[in-house]
């Protein structure tokens, strides 16, 4: 595409902040590289002008899709008319397709994203005891992907235990045999540390985790690209343990993310 015209077809992506986000930059890569006359733009929204904001975007004639980021991935899923099974066991939306009639068909990439970027990186969690620190949409997708990856161990970290839980009885209703514990802010005795919280996208965040009980036989994986090296992953490298940045999370999802947007998925979803 050299430049937008009026037969441009539109993606967005919704998220507030706006700042950090690097998807525009890969998905008008790849429609780039496959010369598709279309363009990704960033749409800053918060939570209470979200539900007004969607009514918008169905109207929006030459919108074929666009992405959810934090923090409205859980919420979005009451939002879209259609899910697919994945985000309805998830319990969050973070791809949505826009039909020509103003349907919403949502999506959940990122725990595929995030098990794929671990390996990409020679890092194969089957088998690992993990730490997973959050228990919001992102980290719902993620915790499902490590249990489909044959994890041995899962615990769950969250501010507000109940919701940890909430997410633990939910895998186990599909991974059964998988040892699943609520956990504190103490990710030792675990070989995969992950935080997939928003703590570290802001300079004034707390850590997401106690790091004085990381050790150097930690692998610590961050979901956060901008930053690329959070304080989390700042204090990791101090204590000797090997660091998996967030970008890998994103790069391995462009290509699914764009197939979903323009309507290429199985239509096996689930009215919302």
């Amino acid at each position: 595409m050299d430049e937008i015209t009026g037969n441009t077809r539109i993606f967005g992506i919704l998220a507030d902040p706006i700042h950090h986000v690097k998807t525009p930059q890969g998905i008008n890569r790849l429609f780039r590289e496959l010369q598709f006359d279309g363009v990704m733009v960033p749409i800053h929204v918060g939570s209470e002008g979200l539900a007004k904001m969607v009514q918008g975007l169905r109207e929006f004639r030459n919108l074929d899709g666009f992405v959810v980021t934090v923090p409205h991935k859980s919420a979005f899923l009451a939002l879209c008319d259609e899910v697919t099974p994945e985000s309805r066991q998830i319990g969050a939306v973070n791809v949505v397709h826009r039909t020509a009639d103003g349907r919403l068909l949502g999506g959940m990439l990122d725990g595929e994203g995030f098990v794929a970027g671990l390996r990409a990186k020679g890092h194969e969690p089957r088998g690992r005891s993990v730490y997973l620190a959050g228990a919001g949409g992102a980290a719902s997708a993620i915790a499902f992907a490590l249990a489909r990856a044959g994890v041995s161990r899962l615990t769950i970290a969250n501010r507000t235990t109940a919701k940890a839980q909430q997410l633990i009885d939910r895998v186990a209703q599909i991974y059964p045999d998988l040892s699943m514990t609520a956990g504190s802010d103490d990710p030792s005795d675990h070989d995969l540390v992950v935080n997939a919280t928003s703590l570290g996208l802001r300079l004034e965040d707390a850590l997401p985790l106690d790091v004085s009980k990381l050790d150097a036989r930690q692998l610590v994986a961050e979901i956060i690209m901008q930053p690329a090296e959070t304080p989390l992953l700042e204090a990791a490298l101090k204590k000797g343990c090997q660091i998996h940045l967030g970008a890998p999370m994103l790069h391995c999802q462009i290509e699914l993310m764009a197939s979903f947007m323009r309507g290429n998925f199985a239509r096996n979803g689930e009215s919302a």
